[in-house]
């Protein structure tokens, strides 16, 4: 996949942050914070974007993604507060609190176009699923914004789940009329203690009006179900 991208490189004191964020929004894509449950709700065209990030993530550990998602089309389901994202390896060191000063300095940004390898990303999704001590995403809410921190393999792993989520989220029963579909959540470390889980749901939903809306396969010409057939 080729990611059309910002790059930015602010600075804090003596160090300078490599930072990319998408270069056109995911408008109809949206991120609510786990509280235990979280919601990240989105179309085809986001989920599979999404995907891209995570698997550009994966092989980037120097590299902070910046997701914005709070300037998108509200949802028009689910509750909490809306959420940016980022993603960043455990290994650099990132903490929350350093973010509003980084984001504040993002300012002249720089065009990247980057290739995603997904024969890559599948080898090391495999090795998460069979690595008996594999780690999940640990994460973290601040100033607005959801961050998940994590090793190659899980960012790796999570990228498959997105991008099942957009190939087969168009496919599932009572899409065509505006439902949503659960397709998977993240992996998300758990809280100690034990209690509810906390979880990030991965909703499949085709944004209105749902009359544009084809299934895979379907002809853009011929006659389809609408949100009123049976």
């Amino acid at each position: 996949m080729r990611l059309r991208l910002t790059e930015f490189r602010p600075r804090t004191g003596p160090y300078e942050h490599r930072v990319v964020q998408p270069r056109t929004p995911l408008r109809h894509t949206s991120l609510t914070a786990p509280d235990p449950i979280g919601l990240l709700l989105g179309d085809h065209d986001g989920l599979n974007r999404l995907a891209g990030l995570f698997s550009f993530a994966a092989c980037s550990r120097h590299t902070i993604v910046h997701v914005p998602l709070r300037d998108g089309v509200p949802p028009d389901e689910g509750v909490g507060e809306q959420v940016d994202l980022v993603l960043a390896h455990h290994t650099l060191g990132l903490r929350p609190s350093q973010w509003p000063a980084l984001r504040a300095r993002m300012r002249q940004g720089t065009p990247l176009t980057v290739g995603t390898d997904e024969a890559r990303t599948a080898r090391d999704a495999k090795t998460w699923q069979t690595r008996h001590d594999r780690d999940d995403l640990r994460h973290a809410t601040h100033a607005r914004t959801l961050f998940l921190f994590g090793s190659r393999d899980v960012f790796a792993h999570t990228a498959s789940e997105l991008a099942r989520a957009a190939g087969f989220g168009p496919r599932q029963k009572g899409v065509v009329k505006g439902r949503s579909t659960m397709m998977g959540c993240l992996a998300l470390v758990q809280p100690p203690g034990g209690g509810h889980p906390v979880e990030v749901l991965i909703c499949f939903k085709p944004y209105p009006p749902y009359a544009h809306f084809r299934r895979p396969g379907e002809s853009a010409t011929r006659p389809h179900r609408t949100a009123a057939a049976p």
